[in-house]
Formats: C-alpha cells, sequence, structure tokens
C-alpha cells in the first residue's frame, strides 16, 4: 500500500529499518567471529596438550630422539629431552632434580630409596651393549672370545673410551672388563679416555687411536667401522629402566611417554639402534 506520510516520516522509518539491518549484521558476524575462536581454541588445546620432560643417559639419546615425533604426533603433547652421562643423570634422579620421566642404569637402589620416583611405575626399556670400532677401512680384529679381546688389546697401540670418572656408564663397563680380563694395569698407558661415546668416536674416525669402545648406540661418527658387540662373557650389555617421577607435572602425560617407551614402535626403534628391547 503506498505510504502517503509526509517525505520526512518516511526518511525516519528508513532510517529506522537500516540501524536494525546494521545491528542485526554486526550481532551475526560477532557469534560467527565467537564460535571460530572457540574452534580455533579447542583445536589448540587438542594439538597441545602441554610438555612433558624427560633426561637420559646418552646412550639412549638416538633412540628417544627418534621416538619423540611419533609420541608428540600421537599424543598431543610436546617432549622436551636432556640427556647426559650416566652417573650424572644418575645423581640428577637422587637429588630430585625437576623432571617427568627419567631413565636410568643399574645399579639403581639409591633411586628408589631416593622417593624421587614411582617404583610401581618401574619399566625395562632396553639394553645396550658396549662394541669396538676402529677407523674406516682398517682390519677389524677378532672379539669373539674373551682371549680374542685380549689379543686385541695387546696388538692395540691405543685405545679410547668415555671416561668412568665423568659419570660415563660405557666407561665404567669396560673398566669393569679390563680389570675383570686382568689386563687393567699394564693397558694405562695406552688408553686415551675421551669426553662421551661421541668424544671416543671421534679420536678412532682421525687416527688418534687404533680402537675405539663405547655403547653401540653412540657409535654413529662418520670415519669408523664396527667391529661388533664385546661377548656377553667378558662385557655385560647395560640395561636401560625408565620410570614416572614422583614430582611430575602431569602423571599421565609421564606415564603415557613411558608407555610409549615400551611399545612396538620402541622396540623398531631399539633396535635399530643396535639396543634390544626389554632385556
Amino acid at each position: 500500500m503506498p505510504d502517503y506520510r509526509p517525505a520526512r516520516h518516511r526518511r525516519k522509518k528508513e532510517g529506522t529499518m537500516r540501524k536494525a539491518m546494521r545491528a542485526t549484521a554486526f550481532a551475526a558476524m560477532a557469534a560467527i567471529a565467537v564460535t571460530i575462536l572457540g574452534l580455533a581454541q579447542g583445536a589448540r588445546a587438542q594439538g597441545d596438550k602441554g610438555e612433558v620432560t624427560l633426561i637420559a643417559p646418552g646412550g639412549a639419546r638416538a633412540a628417544v630422539e627418534q621416538l619423540i615425533p611419533g609420541f608428540e604426533k600421537k599424543t598431543g603433547y610436546k617432549v622436551k629431552a636432556t640427556f647426559g652421562s650416566g652417573g650424572g643423570t644418575h645423581k640428577q634422579v637422587v637429588n630430585g632434580d625437576a623432571f617427568d620421566v627419567p631413565i636410568v642404569q643399574p645399579p639403581y637402589q639409591d633411586v628408589l630409596d631416593s622417593g624421587n620416583v614411582v617404583k610401581a611405575s618401574e619399566k625395562l626399556l632396553a639394553s645396550v651393549a658396549v662394541g669396538v670400532a676402529v677407523r674406516q677401512g682398517a682390519p677389524k680384529p677378532d672379539i669373539s672370545s674373551p682371549e680374542a679381546v685380549k689379543k686385541m688389546f695387546a696388538a692395540a697401540k691405543s685405545i679410547s673410551y668415555p671416561d668412568a670418572k665423568g659419570g660415563a656408564a660405557a666407561g665404567v663397563t669396560v673398566e669393569e672388563m679390563l680389570k675383570k680380563l686382568g689386563i687393567a694395569d699394564e693397558l694405562q698407558s695406552k688408553i686415551k679416555c675421551a669426553q662421551g661415546g661421541a668424544g671416543a668416536m671421534q679420536m678412532v674416525a682421525k687416527g688418534d687411536v687404533e680402537i675405539g669402545m663405547t655403547f653401540l648406540s653412540e657409535m654413529e661418527e662418520p670415519g669408523i667401522d664396527v667391529v661388533g658387540p664385546l661377548p656377553r662373557s667378558v662385557a655385560t650389555p647395560t640395561s636401560l629402566v625408565g620410570f614416572v617421577s614422583a614430582h611430575a607435572k602431569d602423571p599421565a602425560a609421564a606415564k603415557a611417554l613411558l608407555e610409549y617407551l615400551t611399545s612396538p614402535e620402541a622396540a623398531a626403534a631399539y633396535k635399530a639402534q643396535h639396543m634390544q628391547a626389554g632385556r
């Protein structure tokens, strides 16, 4: 029906309608923005659940670093891993340093007695043997028996392994082996201890020493040839044992990481790094 009212009335009505339309549009846009923001925050909450901290000896490094991306993708947690010597890591746990998941090596009764780990959470992750390496292209010695190992040491002009005084578990294993074989004293002039397994392998690669020893999982230096693991009869493989910390910020997250470190995915990673899962 035609509107015969004066023009000023029509203009007033039209202005009121435009204001109403603008208000409706603004309200709709605000609602859409709130919805999008909520979805984004929900996605972030699902995709990033927080951080899990882990400390471990250097012998576990290669395998753990290989496993972290898969765990993060599967669970949404981020992992902050710190690696050090076996003795250093052990001391951190006993002292109660802040972390969620510690990996230690035997003996660890003092770790259990410290109250800083949940005893019931104990899980044997893997074991790793000490191996022998030579410079790339050099003749590989026979290490198939205790007598063969003794002959290798007698023939070698120089030997390197991680410094046991710095807490290196591989170094402790080597020194115990030398005592067991009864040749520790006679080899002292040939030994050049290194800072960690990587340091020992660098000395081999450069030709500074003939024989290098550390955990097989640490033998990644270019320029070396791995001879193989020392016989169990002279050097027992070292176990890697994980716990949930008694001070974990998020015990559920710590438990999830520890379970992942004993999963089939973890077993494959351990095998790839010359370790044996679960023993």
